[in-house]
């Protein structure tokens, strides 16, 4: 089956992380499926996308925070009808602050947006891929998912868990020729970090950290990653 027949699903897609994820996979011809909270990021996103690559790209407006958002979500993708290559869960949500300091609320917001979106989308995709016997998911989680930082405190809770539901999902789909993997990297460059004085050599690219994800999709069928733990060379910030 060529690429063209074949998704890949990624959340968040239209800006940093998952922008980069798609321009990869697009580069070698897969069809896309993404969604934002934002509808002309994604009017932007589609036209980039099909000038320079060509291929099919399918985009819908969803908030991944809220169980109707993702249950769009599902749906939309399905009626895509293209066996599914790839599912990258990258919607995420970053609020610093201390466990015992933070704001009201900030613990409920990060698991909505970093753990049950990926939870979700997980269970509403995977019987496809299982009738298919094979596939990728990959899970953006973070070094936060196994080491606390200052100022990171729920959002730490919400990678923990995440990181916890990758480790699940591998064992139990293995014997379907579906591969898991955790990501887990420090401080990427995005537009989370608009405003900081430091270099642009601190942080990972996001061109590398795409990159990293199809080398590891293109591997054997035989053989899977676990865990990409990606670092800034000069370590984290």
């Amino acid at each position: 089956m060529d690429n063209s027949q074949r998704l890949v699903v990624v959340t968040g897609g239209s800006k940093g992380i998952g922008k980069a994820i798609v321009e990869r996979f697009a580069q070698e011809g897969f069809a896309i499926a993404t969604c934002s909270r934002n509808e002309g990021d994604l009017d932007s996103l589609r036209d980039e996308i099909k000038s320079k690559f060509g291929v099919s790209i399918h985009t819908t407006r969803a908030d991944l925070s809220g169980k109707e958002g993702v249950d769009h979500f599902i749906e939309f993708v399905r009626l895509i009808a293209k066996p599914i290559a790839v599912v990258v869960n990258n919607s995420g949500r970053f609020i610093p602050g201390l466990v015992h300091e933070e704001k009201e609320g900030s613990l409920e917001e990060m698991i909505n947006t970093n753990l049950y979106s990926a939870y979700h989308i997980s269970r509403g995709l995977i019987p496809s891929m299982k009738k298919e016997k094979i596939g990728d998911i990959f899970n953006i989680c973070s070094v936060a998912s196994f080491m606390a930082y200052p100022n990171g405190g729920s959002y730490s809770i919400s990678k923990f868990a995440m990181y916890g539901m990758s480790k699940a999902l591998r064992e139990e789909l293995k014997d379907f020729g579906i591969r898991v993997t955790a990501v887990l990297p420090g401080a990427v460059l995005t537009d989370s970090w608009d405003g900081t004085d430091l270099p642009e050599e601190r942080f990972i690219s996001v061109e590398d950290l795409a990159e990293t994800i199809y080398a590891t999709h293109k591997l054997s069928e035989r053989t899977v990653i676990e865990d990409i733990v990606i670092r800034p060379q000069l370590g984290d910030i």
